[in-house]
């Protein structure tokens, strides 16, 4: 269904949009299962920091989709022969899934972020997507949950009988919670998409079309809450940089396709 390829040992499938799409409606007409499927939309963001801890590339590299959110991945990709022309937006993915399922009627549920986010976010779906099946939503306490709270969010979320569940968390507590919550939930698909409730709340603008199919998304994003974002656009994007090139002259290609790697087991941090 898919082919590899890895940057810094990070693994990135070479699907677009629409091969996502269906990727995600297989494992819906596959049914609910335990573990459930999930998917994490990767970005240098997330790369770098995978370079720091290994349970985080961990996470990644056993996703069941990892997409490419960031143009200087696609272009990665591209240098390795791959298909994929487009960033895999977590927010346009999003959109195209919501879409089809108003056409298919797939379910929806939402976790993370704040009541009132998650208020706005769905009032604007249901504007936009009227016949949608939302099956349910939950904002959890910003603090370890305790063993009641989790088995409540489980039962809660595997009796609503959606299809889909989006973790609106940031990066990565979303990632770190599909990994865990996928042992115990049953639905098809966990999705990641971190600050796509906040845009869909209307509560962050995005950026123009023209800087996020350039690569300057981050710019814009950056200067939009300079304080919040400076640490990952700034010191993470050089400190890709630098890997990458590290990599590719003194190491090997870091975007050679190869087969799934192997690597220890790497316990979480809680």
């Amino acid at each position: 269904m898919k082919g590899a390829f890895y940057v810094l040992g990070v693994k990135l499938d070479d699907l677009d949009i629409s091969s996502s799409v269906s990727a995600i409606e297989e494992w819906i007409k596959a049914g609910r299962s335990i573990p459930a499927k999930y998917v994490c939309v990767t970005n240098v963001n997330s790369v770098v920091e995978a370079q720091k801890d290994r349970f985080l590339k961990k996470i990644t590299n056993e996703s069941d989709l990892s997409v490419c959110d960031g143009m200087p991945l696609v272009w990665l990709a591209k240098m390795n022969g791959g298909k994929l022309r487009e960033r895999v937006y977590g927010l346009s993915l999003m959109n195209r899934v919501l879409a089809v399922s108003e056409k298919k009627g797939y379910s929806h549920y939402f976790y993370g972020s704040t009541d009132s986010v998650l208020q706005n976010m769905i009032i604007n779906i249901k504007v936009k997507y009227p016949s949608l099946k939302i099956k349910g939503s939950y904002s959890p306490p910003f603090r370890k949950l305790t063993q009641e709270e989790v088995d409540i969010i489980v039962s809660d979320i595997s009796n609503s009988g959606a299809d889909i569940v989006w973790i609106g968390l940031g990066y990565p507590k979303q990632e770190i919670w599909m990994y865990e919550f996928r042992k115990f939930i049953k639905v098809p698909v966990l999705i990641g998409v971190g600050a796509a409730f906040d845009f869909l709340a209307g509560n962050k603008a995005q950026a123009p079309r023209w800087m996020q199919n350039s690569g300057l998304e981050w710019l814009f994003r950056l200067l939009s809450e300079p304080k919040r974002l400076w640490r990952r656009y700034l010191i993470n994007n050089t400190l890709f940089i630098f890997l990458l090139f590290k990599e590719l002259i003194f190491l090997r290609s870091p975007f050679k396709v190869s087969p799934f790697p192997r690597q220890k087991e790497v316990l979480p941090k809680f």
